[in-house]
């Protein structure tokens, strides 16, 4: 005869141990694939920036990428750059992109267009990434900082569209120095790697 507790004990157990599992998936998957918006302050400034020679001076506005393909933040800007490329590419800004140093990875087939800058001058020093530089037609920086505020970029949240916007009708800009609050990665690079 089979004792009447020895059902619902297997049931409790197999119960506990089901739940187990669960959580232990749960904790892997967010662990693995969720991360926190982080809200801390990032002060981007751009006086070590320098364009390489062969850029630097009068010439075409330019829009550098700062990018690390280890970011998650990336995602959220690149459909935007995407956009930013198809609208004012026909005005003759030139696009480029800088990757983190010691960093693997490619931008998205709809970015390949981005000419690469392999060394920038001063961009060892910038703080966080996704970032933007742009330097106006005389060749002077005109911005430097985060595309936009907040966990995501778009046209209706972003810094960039009113800059090139000004710099397209000959209006100066000159805001190299944002204080943002974002979804950014640290871009310095760790010299003892």
């Amino acid at each position: 005869m089979r004792s009447p507790l020895r059902a619902p004990l297997f049931a409790s157990l197999l119960a506990v141990v089901c739940a187990g599992v669960l959580w232990a998936a749960y904790d892997w998957f967010q662990g693995r694939y969720l991360r926190a918006f982080s809200e801390h302050t990032a002060m981007f400034s751009g006086d070590p920036l320098r364009l390489p020679e062969s850029l630097a001076g009068p010439g075409a506005i330019r829009l550098v990428h700062f990018w690390d393909p280890a970011c998650p933040c990336n995602v959220g800007n690149q459909q935007h750059l995407t956009e930013l490329v198809e609208r004012y590419r026909p005005h003759g800004v030139e696009f480029y992109a800088v990757q983190k140093p010691g960093s693997h990875g490619q931008l998205p087939s709809t970015l390949s267009s981005l000419k690469t800058i392999d060394i920038l001058p001063g961009s060892e020093q910038i703080p966080a990434s996704p970032a933007v530089a742009i330097w106006d037609r005389s060749g002077k920086l005109a911005y430097f900082g985060p595309y936009s505020e907040g966990l995501t970029c778009n046209s209706s949240n972003s810094f960039i569209e009113p800059i090139l916007q000004a710099l397209d009708e000959g209006r100066a800009v000159s805001a190299t120095h944002t204080l943002a609050v974002g979804c950014y990665c640290p871009w310095p690079v760790d010299p003892t790697k």
